[in-house]
């Protein structure tokens, strides 16, 4: 037998999940834009865009769902999308230089 929260158990939970990752994506990305500016260097610069767009998308496919009232399967297809185009990013920066 699985025993499964209430619906209202998992919003909550994953309200909390997502605004935690939208506060560690953010430090993550100030930090890495921080780097950037010190040192001007482009693929430092792509590093925080890829952080940026990753951590956009963590907290747009929930925020579509919760606030925009669209599908799940539709929010998560946006999530998905932006943390595809983050990832790019991040895999470019590093071969990038």
């Amino acid at each position: 037998m699985v025993i499964e929260p209430s619906p209202e158990v998992v919003a909550v939970g994953l309200i909390v999940v997502k605004t935690l990752m939208v506060v560690m994506g953010g430090t993550v990305t100030y930090f890495a834009y921080k780097a950037f500016r010190r040192t001007r260097s482009g693929p430092l610069g792509l590093l925080a865009a890829g952080f940026a767009l990753v951590t956009v998308g963590g907290a747009l496919g929930g925020f579509a769902y919760e606030l925009l009232d669209v599908s799940l399967a539709f929010g998560v297809l946006v999530e998905g999308l932006f943390v595809l185009a983050g990832f790019s990013l991040i895999a470019y920066s590093l071969t990038a230089g």
